[in-house]
């Protein structure tokens, strides 16, 4: 592929394949989660939940004391506690 514009055609053909490679990966991924949320769900777990914690999870520890936090303030305020 010759080069268009000063831009390395073959080098630009590798990153869009790399990146439409790591795109089908993702798709594959996604789907692989989303069976083992219906897994869960099918012994009793609530998935709505299984999904919160797993962004608490990510969170770094001090992000998420605050955002606890935060949500019992306002709760508190609006008499949900």
């Amino acid at each position: 592929m010759p080069d268009v514009g000063g831009v390395a055609g073959e080098r630009l053909q590798s990153f869009i394949e790399r990146i439409e490679r790591l795109e089908e990966e993702k798709k594959a991924l996604a789907e692989d989660i989303k069976e083992v949320y219906a897994e869960a769900k099918a012994v009793g777990f609530e998935v709505k939940i299984m999904r919160k914690i797993v962004t608490l999870r990510r969170m770094e520890t001090e992000k998420r004391r605050e955002e606890e936090e935060l949500l019992d303030l306002y709760k508190s305020a609006i008499g949900l506690l």
